[in-house]
């Protein structure tokens, strides 16, 4: 389920499991109610008077659209004022020059000892030079550049190979799976399936050997995203393009590949997993009980309730279709084994801060496979550059906002890990669990 522009409205006391509004599944149940969808009656409190601003104000820090972020604050970020302190302020007068103490002149020695004792001074003068130079251009690469969620890990040893089993330590248990039926060699005999043990832990899971989605030709033209039978037709055809690719990469890793259901609405109605969208939420959300994708056009793109609508941010139709790339994402977590191990940590986890801190693993993860999405086929959608820093703005806009559960990241990392997806394109690079805890807060 997708991060929101901002919570929707109060609902009726928490039943029983999960703490209300963590998107959690009731306890017991395991995760069929949908993932990153509040059980039925526990959505988010209602939102404080301002959220969001209207459209081009930005939002607690996160400029109108083509400005970018703002630096972060600190001495000597890229583009601070000029005159101005590390944080906005007037910059401190320099400390005071101790004065030199006086001391008697030196008797001069003689010319060799000048000429060896210069050679040395400039020697020495050139060498610090060097290592100024050095760490000035350092400098200036390290913060010349967006900082993204780039991992500092390779995917796979050099000696791992498809039949290994997951490290010692590892408590989740991989499955094996079938990737071929048996065939008759030439002698008439059969020879038996090959066996591919699938890795699915969340760190090393056989997914992350899959590579990149490949290009798929996409052309949707101009469809209106405030009339349902226009963005349901382009949901499904998008659907289709989603199963071109994303069926191709894993089944070549021996991960069997089936596509998801989709159930489209105008307004609302229930699924398996609970009513679609929860009352005042716009998103959709998968429910892997059923392997369904469901969502209200209506809801997405004008709203509901309190809570702002995806077409009220961005009127763009790629904007809704990126977040639909979300929800598939949760259906390749579901069929990479990630989801129940997923599952598994949270049960396991005996604070509300760690269950919270999967959630949002999790929920990024599958942002950031949408970015790979949207990137493959960007060629014939079309994602011009223009387009794709609309993609960025609007997810610099959804997410955690201040006050609430904290169970999809924040709007920083929200756009982070989009870009990661859309930018890398290889689905190690969408390995969460191996990231940073600041890139998944």
């Amino acid at each position: 389920m997708p991060a929101q522009p901002y919570p929707p409205a109060p609902q009726a006391p928490p039943g029983q499991g999960m703490p209300p509004g963590y998107g959690y599944p009731t306890s017991g149940q395991g995760p069929n109610q949908g993932y990153g969808h509040p059980a039925p009656g526990q959505g988010h409190p209602p939102m404080p008077q301002g959220y969001p601003p209207p459209p081009g104000q930005g939002h607690q820090g996160y400029p109108p659209p083509g400005q970018g972020y703002p630096p972060p604050p600190g001495p000597g970020y890229p583009g601070a004022p000029q005159g101005r302190g590390p944080y906005g302020g007037p910059i401190p007068p320099p400390p005071p020059i101790p004065p030199v103490p006086w001391q008697p002149p030196r008797r001069r020695s003689g010319g060799a000892g000048v000429i060896v004792g210069s050679v040395f001074g400039v020697i020495a003068l050139l060498f610090v030079g060097l290592v100024v130079a050095g760490a000035i251009i350092k400098n200036n690469r390290s913060t010349s550049s967006p900082q993204l969620a780039l991992p500092s890990y390779s995917p796979y040893r050099p000696y791992d190979r498809p039949t290994d089993t997951p490290t010692e330590g590892q408590t989740d248990t991989p499955t094996e799976a079938p990737t071929s039926t048996p065939s008759p060699t030439s002698t008439g005999t059969v020879n038996p399936p090959r066996q591919v043990v699938l890795n699915t832990t969340l760190e090393r899971n056989t997914l992350y050997r899959a590579g990149g989605l490949p290009t798929v030709s996409c052309p949707v033209g101009s469809p209106s995203i405030y009339s349902h039978s226009q963005l349901k037709s382009l949901i499904m055809k998008t659907s289709r393009c989603l199963n071109k690719g994303w069926s191709r990469i894993l089944g070549a890793q021996g991960i069997d590949w089936r596509p998801p259901g989709y159930a489209i609405v105008a307004s609302k109605g229930r699924g398996a997993c609970g009513d679609f969208p929860q009352v005042g939420s716009i998103v959709p959300y998968y429910c892997p009980r059923n392997g369904t994708i469901y969502a209200s056009t209506g809801a997405m793109a004008k709203g509901s309730g309190n809570s702002l609508g995806y077409g009220q941010i961005v009127g763009w139709h790629g904007a809704i279709i990126s977040m639909m790339a979300h929800e598939y994402g949760h259906h390749v977590q579901q069929l990479t084994g990630l989801s129940n191990t997923w599952w598994q940590r949270t049960q396991r986890s005996s604070s509300s801060g760690g269950r919270l801190a999967l959630s949002r693993k999790f929920e990024l993860q599958a942002t950031c496979f949408g970015g790979m999405f949207m990137r493959s086929v960007a060629g014939t959608y079309p994602v011009t550059p223009a387009r794709r820093n609309t993609l960025y703005y609007f997810y610099s806009r959804v997410g955690d906002w201040p006050g609430y559960p904290r169970d999809h990241g924040s709007p920083a990392n929200n756009n982070r890990w989009f870009r990661q997806g859309y930018e890398k394109n290889k689905a190690f690079q969408c390995n969460t669990w191996l990231a940073p805890s600041s890139s998944t807060s």
